[in-house]
């Protein structure tokens, strides 16, 4: 019943006897009441503290008109562009516009603006010039500091500095919302608030906080890449909550202060959280439309964990979520899935038991809850450090105790399990039911890459780990005699990744017998290692020059090798071979990627259209997709899988 949201119209909103809300929040994605959404989240959490929501979601930004539905605000207006940064959300990696919007009414596209977090505060200063707006989500989180933008091909200012707003949080938010509508409920100042962890703001140079992180300015990044390369490392490392100091740059005549990361919610905190009353599915005015694609991945999933000591250069949850591990407590969770049994559309199937990755349950050692984590060291990669206590014990215990509730019939893992710490787990019995329980026919798993010097700019493990989780998961899978597969995922052009790489790949993919059905070049997304290294063709973190694929025919070329058995695709390839000087892959050999005859084919002549391409997104970056199977034949048929979006 739509009573039981929070109110999208104003005549909802004086029926629940509020003339002036407290908070309207404006969302870029439709409204969906379920905390794997932020704005599910602080909503639900502002309403339990006794505040007055209001929610905005995707309202017409051609003019001011739709931001005024409720009036101003008494406290303040919050602004998120949604799950995902607006202009991913909208465009592909080859800059093509997406036909889908996930967390769209219908999937329907063009509900919202790009840059969405910047076109609505612009409309709300319009309206509302002296309004406190306060924005967060991934979109500004991502964007705090001045960033390359992949689609504008430029260097952007903070987003704090081109949307006007007051105030940024980033990061999970809610220790910052709530500290912050106590402190302006109470009659603070919004230009007073400058101390609050987690949160940016701008204020005049002469007012800096004193033993900040100065990193290089906006001017200074605009022109010098290795001073943008320089201020990514300092960003980085200032985002542990145990040692993190306050990070400031400047823009022309304003500073841009980063306070400290903010605390982790503790497991208490954490569970509170996913107590609050939510109705798990999109607003019902949304029905008619279709409903909103988005809800089918998480409507029956579970997430335990937040933050990932994974730390991937090509992911943005190190400098979003954080490298701290926090996790729900067991009678949370089941809390949670009873629930989810109760739901009219439930077949008996939790979806989901994971979060970023889902073999999480503890920090990565016992150093890191005092004195943070290693800064600019990774716990995984190139190897696991000797310092990690791999157990996965308690997520055992949980996962079967969901496997032996009423109603439930199969509890699937289908967030990322790192591979690598599962095998430095001594104990194989997760391992094992793993494979024997919770895995759908198919285990999603994430390589990247078969080069080992690709895999170090992408943070990876070396592909000897992968080999040995390969060859121990189909021990275990015949051993229990079924019929299961892999999916590695791939990716092409990342930074690092020559042409040499490109088919020292195909090759390993053919040897493997792996046929990737869809295929994902490297997506720049805002604030990530990796993003930087495309930009300045440097390591931030050693100051080496790194080779970055830019050109399409660089990309199209290293896109088709990973297909090297389409027909299609053979111009290409046999292009690529002759580049690299590897002729001995055109032939008929076993060890060859296309025959012979290809070399009377000419390339076509549009190099962008020869292979299958998807979306991806800010939090998990999307990848080649395929199923593996354990056999030194050609598989007749291939089983493929898509990663979820």
């Amino acid at each position: 019943m739509a009573q039981d949201f929070l109110p999208v119209t104003k005549e909802e909103l004086l029926e629940s006897g509020v003339s002036q809300p407290d908070f309207v929040y404006l969302i870029g994605d439709a409204y969906v009441d379920h905390p794997s959404f932020g704005a599910a989240i602080i909503s639900r959490l502002l309403t339990s503290q006794g505040y007055h929501v209001a929610m905005l979601p995707q309202p017409d930004w051609h003019s001011s008109k739709d931001v005024t539905r409720f009036g101003k605000p008494r406290l303040a207006f919050l602004v998120t562009g949604g799950n995902i940064d607006s202009m991913v959300a909208h465009y592909t990696a080859a800059k093509r516009k997406r036909s889908k919007d996930m967390y769209s009414p219908g999937g329907k596209t063009g509900l919202r603006p790009d840059r969405a977090v910047i076109t609505y505060c612009q409309c709300i200063r319009r309206a509302y010039p002296d309004a406190v707006i306060a924005i967060g989500g991934l979109e500004a989180s991502l964007r705090r500091f001045a960033h390359y933008d992949y689609w504008a091909d430029t260097v952007k200012p903070s987003i704090l500095v081109e949307s006007g707003a007051d105030l940024l949080m980033y990061g999970m938010g809610e220790h910052q919302i709530t500290e912050l509508a106590a402190r302006l409920a109470q009659g603070e100042p919004i230009s007073s608030i400058t101390d609050i962890r987690g949160t940016c703001y701008l204020t005049d140079p002469i007012h800096t906080p004193w033993g900040a992180v100065q990193c290089p300015d906006y001017a200074q990044v605009c022109n010098d890449k290795k001073a943008y390369a320089k201020a990514t490392r300092q960003q980085y490392d200032q985002q542990d909550e145990i040692y993190g100091k306050t990070v400031i740059q400047r823009h022309g005549k304003q500073m841009l202060v980063q306070n400290p990361p903010a605390y982790s919610l503790t497991q208490e905190e954490l569970d509170a959280v996913y107590q609050l009353p939510y109705q798990r599915k999109p607003h019902p005015m949304y029905e008619a439309q279709g409903g909103v694609p988005g809800i089918a991945e998480v409507q029956f999933s579970i997430a335990h964990n937040r933050g990932c000591f994974g730390y991937c250069n090509f992911c943005s949850i190190a400098l979003h979520q954080g490298r701290r591990v926090t996790c729900r407590s067991e009678a949370s969770i089941l809390e949670e899935a009873k629930k989810i049994t109760e739901m009219p559309n439930f077949k008996g199937y939790i979806h989901d038991v994971g979060g970023p990755t889902a073999n999480f349950r503890s920090p990565s050692c016992q150093k890191q809850l005092t004195q943070g984590l290693c800064k600019g060291k990774k716990c995984l990669a190139p190897k696991v450090c000797s310092a990690i206590h791999a157990d996965h014990t308690e997520y055992l215990h949980i996962l079967r105790k969901l496997r032996e509730l009423p109603k439930v019939k199969k509890v699937f893992i289908r967030s990322g399990i790192r591979f690598d710490y599962l095998l430095a787990d001594p104990d194989d019995t997760f391992f094992r039911e793993l494979v024997r329980e919770h895995t759908s026919g198919q285990l999603k798993v994430a390589p990247e890459h078969c080069s080992n010097h690709v895999l170090d700019k992408m943070g990876k493990p070396h592909i000897e780990t992968y080999q040995a989780f390969q060859k121990r998961f189909y021990e275990i899978t015949k051993s229990i005699g079924k019929e299961q597969y892999l999916v590695p995922y791939l990716m092409s052009s990342h930074p690092g990744s020559t042409l040499q790489d490109a088919i020292a790949l195909a090759v390993y993919l053919k040897e493997n017998h792996i046929h990737p059905e869809q295929v994902q070049d490297f997506y720049p997304t805002p604030g990530t290692i990796s993003t930087c290294m495309y930009y300045t063709e440097l390591d931030p973190y050693t100051m080496q020059s790194v080779f970055v694929p830019k050109t399409e025919q660089e990309k199209a070329l290293q896109r088709a090798l990973l297909q090297y058995y389409l027909p299609q695709n053979r111009p290409l390839v046999l292009s690529a071979l002759r580049q690299a000087g590897r002729m001995d892959l055109v032939g008929n050999g076993s060890h060859c990627l296309i025959p012979a005859g290809a070399a009377n084919h000419k390339p076509p002549q549009n190099h962008t259209a020869t292979t299958k391409r998807n979306g991806g997104n800010s939090k998990w970056q999307q990848k080649t997709t395929t199923a593996q199977k354990p056999h030194k034949k050609q598989p007749n048929k291939n089983q493929t899988g898509r990663r979820k979006k």
